[in-house]
């Protein structure tokens, strides 16, 4: 007897909040991931805790055809772009997660509530930790910097200074230097650089500066006029580059076996994951900013879309081994 398959369709939840994936970050690279998923005719919904690292930037830079589009307007577009493929984005910080005897992933809201998937993305970002200086917290993502790419072009030709918080603060002395020739290293007494870096320093006509930075200082309009040592000397500045400490946000994930690695620059933490971001472990996926540091808005998007397509093989590969299953049932019962 030969056995004809029947038409596919595309798969249903098994219960009514069940989805294909669940993505827990509704920035750039999980609003990727669901767009290529929803065109995948995956059911995805993107629980967003509404804390994009990028929120105080006033533009995203060095994306192709959107430079420039405030954060939240490319969000907007991007969540309109997945709803209009059948995605579903909610609004709300996911607590803790777990699998359920039938493999899927849970993940509690604040709420109480709960939602499922058959696969997890994790898509939650950074935490920057920031130096604990007086009137620096307030100017982050304007006038205090930490990528050149990301906002150098703004502040080019301008008085710039570089806040020293590690060995790597040497390298973003160097990088800034291509943006102005006005350019301050405070020291900030975290790091004394070699004889060659003093050399090289010195080559570039960037002065340094000793001693701890006391605080940043306002204009009467809320920017930056500069900094004042602890000893009282002030300088002036338009804007002050930091290069802050990460922490990848990774607790509601801990209970999965999800852990976080120091980075080997020793820039702050991150999930480990393979080309495709898969973590190791079954089912779950990492992207953006929380798996690789020095991401950007563009590389995170692209890290959506590459993974999501690993995600959708992985799962047409379960629901074909399922249909086997099905069809040989169906033979044996014939």
């Amino acid at each position: 007897m030969t056995f004809v398959s029947q038409p596919d369709t595309a798969p249903t939840a098994a219960r009514p909040n069940d989805v294909d994936v669940l993505i827990v970050g509704g920035g750039a690279a999980g609003l990727s991931a669901g767009l290529v998923l929803g065109r995948a005719r995956r059911s995805v919904l993107i629980v967003d805790g509404g804390q994009p690292r990028n929120a105080p930037a006033e533009g995203v830079h060095g994306y192709l055809t959107r430079d420039g589009i405030p954060p939240a307007e490319l969000v907007a577009r991007g969540r309109a772009e997945v709803e209009h493929y059948g995605g579903v984005i909610r609004d709300g910080q996911v607590v803790d997660t777990r699998r359920d005897p039938d493999g899927l992933f849970v993940a509690t809201l604040e709420d109480g509530s709960e939602v499922l998937g058959r696969r997890l993305l994790i898509a939650t970002g950074l935490v920057d930790v920031l130096p604990d200086i007086p009137g620096l917290a307030p100017l982050w993502g304007k006038d205090v910097l930490h990528c050149p790419y990301c906002h150098g072009w703004e502040v080019r030709d301008r008085r710039i200074g570089v806040l020293a918080t590690s060995p790597l603060s040497f390298h973003q002395a160097w990088m800034f230097r291509q943006w102005t020739a006005d350019l301050t290293f405070f020291l900030d007494d975290v790091f004394e650089p070699s004889d060659e870096q003093w050399e090289q320093l010195a080559a570039r006509g960037i002065r340094v500066v000793r001693g701890p930075v006391a605080e940043v200082t306002l204009n009467d309009d809320g920017r930056m006029s500069g900094v004042t040592l602890a000893d009282g000397t002030a300088f002036s500045l338009d804007a002050l580059a930091v290069g802050s400490r990460v922490e990848a946000r990774i607790t509601p994930f801990a209970s999965l076996g999800v852990e976080a690695t120091e980075h080997m620059t020793g820039m702050g933490t991150y999930i480990t994951v393979d080309e495709a971001g898969a973590t190791g472990i079954p089912g779950v996926w990492a992207i953006g900013n929380v798996s690789e540091l020095r991401t950007q808005v563009s590389t995170a998007v692209a890290a959506g879309n590459f993974a999501a397509a690993q995600i959708n093989a992985d799962l047409i590969i379960e629901d074909t081994a399922e249909a086997v299953a099905a069809y040989r049932a169906r033979a044996t019962d014939a």
